[in-house]
């Protein structure tokens, strides 16, 4: 047996509004759910929630204390020809692009931040094997 792909992707931020603006506005993301503990996107066929880690550590909630310290990172995935809309895109929102690097494998991955310092990244299909689909 084997997982059928990534369900959920979790990232840490102590400010939900912010993070929730940055992930709908900045990276077009659509809120399907938010509470005082998380904010949830839809991205795929799966979601992205966005937790307080203070509150998901707590001890004793319904489900297994989780949390995490220092930035983590996501990679969305991003066509080679959607990269120039993409760069327009984050300058609108006021976003600053930290740095791009091309791959020996083909494509260009931009990088940039999330209100609570995380890497984001929009990464090609090219890269990992290639042959994604996005």
């Amino acid at each position: 047996m084997r997982p059928g792909g990534i369900f959920e992707t979790v990232l840490y931020a102590e400010d939900l509004a912010a993070a929730e603006r940055f992930y709908r506005d900045a990276v077009g993301l659509e809120v399907i759910g938010r509470g005082d503990l998380w904010v949830v996107f839809r991205c795929g066929g799966g979601v992205l929630l966005i937790f307080d880690p203070h509150k998901s550590g707590a001890p004793d909630r319904d489900v297994p204390s989780h949390g995490a310290s220092g930035a983590g990172h996501i990679a969305f995935g991003a066509k080679a020809e959607d990269l120039a809309a993409w760069r327009q895109q984050l300058r609108k929102a006021g976003v600053s692009i930290e740095q791009e690097v091309d791959w020996d494998e083909g494509g260009r991955s931009i990088y940039f931040r999330d209100p609570a310092g995380n890497v984001v990244e929009l990464a090609p299909p090219t890269i990992w094997g290639g042959g994604w689909e996005f």
